[in-house]
């Protein structure tokens, strides 16, 4: 893959439903991992995972565990959480794992319609 590409990824599910959840992350960490450029919105149910010991809880047979996961992530690309969805939530700046940012719908459609960039949801 080239170094121009971008891949930004919305997930909306979490533990309601961990099967779309995982594969999120997973595309996620893996296309960071093959230098793809990341940027991953946790939005919904997966807005919980933006706080410290959250993805350790998570738990699906024959995935990746989500901290390995988020790590890969923050290595090659962006974690952001909603902003509506920590505010739902009660989730501040100050409660969210170390280099997680709090962003709004703006800046999602900014960097989900930039050139060489592919959006996805799940």
């Amino acid at each position: 893959m080239t170094d121009d590409k971008k891949l930004v990824i919305k997930v909306t599910a979490g533990a309601d439903a961990p099967e779309r959840c995982s594969q999120a992350f997973t595309v996620a960490a893996v296309a960071a991992a093959s230098g793809v450029e990341v940027s991953l919105w946790l939005t919904g149910e997966s807005a919980w995972f933006a706080l410290p010991g959250r993805a350790a809880e998570f738990e699906l047979p024959h995935a990746a565990p989500l901290p390995d996961l988020i790590a890969g992530i923050q290595a090659g690309g962006r974690i952001t959480l909603c902003t509506q969805c920590a505010a739902r939530r009660e989730i501040t700046e100050a409660d969210v794992l170390e280099g997680v940012r709090i962003a709004g719908a703006q800046v999602f459609v900014a960097e989900a319609m930039a050139p060489n960039t592919q959006a996805l949801v799940y």
